[in-house]
């Protein structure tokens, strides 16, 4: 539910998008997606490493059933439910979204643990770079391999990255059924007040 208690719509498929095909998955494996990304955004988001209908379609979170879109919402970052293809309007909002490791995969867990140091590594450039000032790792495991922190937990973090703080969020895929719909966006709108940004 949104912050005012109401529940989000659905998010309408813009005309002119069509789901990928199988074929297009398949070709999808090992691609790379640009990030969203622009200098001092309030929070930068970082997912683990795209998944193949973002890498098939261009867009993050973009597999149906992934509740990122839902979760963003519902936390009161965004006035609406977002549509994955309309992820280049979150900088106006002062949000942006990266991942860990870079290449496309079916599951998360085919990374290597060498990949996700390196993107780790990466992540803590771009970061340098663009001076977000909260950075939320959506998935905790991805975070406690990548930054070497075995007992992370979720919530805020005590050290920081590159002058940013450090936030670690759950993952919104809808393979994590640890948590609901409405316990992920009371964890995204608990960062949002954490970052002070007004409620959407």
């Amino acid at each position: 539910m949104t912050p005012d208690g109401a529940r989000p719509a659905r998010a309408v498929t813009p005309p002119g998008t069509t789901r990928p095909t199988r074929a297009d998955l398949a070709a999808a494996a090992d691609r790379t997606i640009p990030d969203v990304l622009a200098p001092g955004l309030a929070v930068l988001f970082v997912g683990i490493n795209p998944g193949l209908w973002s890498a098939a379609t261009g867009w993050h979170f973009a597999r149906p059933g992934n509740r990122f879109w839902p979760a963003l919402h519902r936390g009161g970052f965004t006035p609406r439910l977002l549509h994955p293809s309309e992820q280049d309007e979150l900088p106006a909002l002062g949000l942006g979204i990266t991942n860990m490791a870079a290449r496309a995969s079916a599951r998360a867990d085919e990374l290597s643990t060498e990949e996700l140091l390196d993107g780790a590594a990466i992540l803590t450039g771009k970061v340098a770079r663009y001076r977000p000032r909260w950075v939320a790792v959506v998935g905790v495991t991805a975070y406690r391999i990548g930054f070497q922190r075995p007992k992370a937990t979720f919530g805020p973090q005590p050290e920081s990255l590159a002058g940013a703080r450090l936030w670690v969020l759950p993952n919104p895929s809808g393979l994590n059924a640890h948590f609901t719909p409405v316990t992920l966006g009371l964890a995204f709108a608990e960062l949002r007040t954490a970052t002070d940004l007004p409620a959407l």
